[in-house]
């Protein structure tokens, strides 16, 4: 099993129950192909550059899945054939990567974390300087 990130987009998608639909279906698929979805984060309704197929805009969809590798062929040929999915991208995580960005977020935390604390305490200092 390897990780993937899906970007879809949806056209026909007016209203969210609808869009929870045609997430629901998408995620239907790769299940169906023995994959698991991770977690899915709907992005926004985006225009276009240009219209697409007398397309203006978009509703974007992120979702993060595993999946064997040999399958990915397949799950893009079914969205082929499904109406609401306008256009879809698939792309491999690198677990390196990740785990990088990983350690690169939990610094930041730590710092941010570290700093806001000794604001607090000058604060507190000052406050008991003040009295």
């Amino acid at each position: 099993m390897k990780k993937y990130d899906g970007l879809y987009i949806f056209t026909n998608s007016a209203k969210d129950e609808v869009l929870d639909k045609q997430i629901e279906k998408v995620c239907g698929e790769i299940t169906r192909l023995s994959g698991s979805v991770l977690n899915t984060d709907v992005l926004g309704k985006r225009s276009f550059a240009r219209p697409m197929h007398k397309k203006e805009s978009g509703v974007y969809v992120k979702i993060r899945f595993e999946m064997d590798p040999a399958q990915i062929k397949t799950l893009k040929a079914r969205y082929r054939l499904t109406e609401e999915v306008f256009r879809v991208q698939v792309l491999a995580v690198d677990e390196r990567r990740e785990t990088v960005l990983d350690q690169q977020a939990e610094t930041h935390r730590v710092r941010e974390a570290a700093r806001v604390a000794a604001a607090e305490k000058e604060a507190a200092e000052k406050d008991s300087q003040d009295v």
